[in-house]
């Protein structure tokens, strides 16, 4: 018999539930598809003390649908166990530092990502939070002239720009990160205004990755970017998640933002990211 799943919405937030007493590896289909619909709802569901071995977590991901890739450690904790050196500045470390930044993932890709499962094995003392945004929240706030100026307006979406803004030119070297995205070739445009599949609510589409509006002037474009993210990022459209070891969090990629927060990386700090793929038509870029 299928239990009756409790979702108790975070305070003070527009968005987000935590969601106790559930093992994520015990839903039957008449459960996922309540957990589903409350991921809908909600954009951010908080599940403490699942302690997720690696093939749960993906598992449990591809739940939600193909995964743009499995599994990845978002850490300062290198293969052999050491800690990764703040001074030695590597391209993972840039990363790290990158990711700090407000963004969706995989904007810059051909196919934004639909959500991902994150989930935490050691968490620092201090700092080290996950931030949330709700870009809904975000749009049906704006007044009306700004809805009409941003309306039909795109940027383009570039991890090569988002990074060499802060100096980072992924080493061929050093071979870690100069994958996808680390190039300075033709990168996709995405709406300012974009509608989800599934809700059909409409949300912003912004974050580190956006840049240079087509129409608009660099400076003034730049200016607008970052008028819409601070105006996003204010209460109650944003929660910043305290990690304990054991918790894992989904979120909806097409209506949120994110970001990593400092923390004293002479402290350990690992995190596994497993990323659920978008829907190759309704995640497409707009054509150029």
């Amino acid at each position: 018999m299928a239990r009756t799943l409790e979702f108790e919405p975070l305070d003070a937030t527009t968005f987000g539930a935590v969601v106790r007493n559930l093992d994520v590896r015990t839903l039957d289909e008449i459960e996922f598809r309540a957990l589903y619909d409350a991921w809908l709802e909600h954009a951010l569901l908080i599940f403490p003390g699942q302690f997720l071995k690696r093939d749960e977590q993906i598992a449990f991901a591809k739940r939600f649908g193909p995964l743009e890739f499995e599994m990845t450690a978002l850490s300062n904790v290198k293969e052999d166990g050491t800690l990764r050196r703040e001074e030695d500045n590597d391209d993972r470390m840039k990363v790290l530092k990158g990711n700090m930044g407000w963004h969706c993932d995989s904007t810059y890709m051909p196919v934004q990502a639909k959500g991902a499962v994150f989930s935490a094995e050691e968490v620092p003392t201090v700092g080290g939070h996950t931030g949330f945004a709700d870009l809904r929240a975000a749009y049906d706030a704006l007044d009306e002239s700004m809805r009409a100026r941003i309306e039909g307006l795109a940027a383009y979406h570039s991890l090569h720009y988002s990074q060499a803004k802060m100096g980072h030119f992924a080493s061929k070297a050093d071979g870690q990160y100069n994958g996808y995205g680390f190039h300075d070739g033709p990168v996709p445009l995405r709406p300012l205004v974009k509608t989800h599949p599934e809700t059909g609510r409409k949300s912003l589409l912004i974050g580190r990755h956006a840049h240079n509006i087509p129409g608009l002037a660099q400076e003034e474009s730049d200016r607008l970017l970052q008028e819409l993210v601070d105006f996003t990022c204010q209460k109650p459209r944003v929660y910043h998640h305290d990690w304990v070891p054991g918790d894992a969090v989904l979120w909806d990629n097409r209506c949120l933002m994110h970001q990593a927060t400092p923390w004293d990386m002479k402290q350990r700090r690992i995190m596994w990211h497993s990323r659920i793929a978008g829907d190759p038509v309704a995640e497409a870029a707009l054509p150029n």
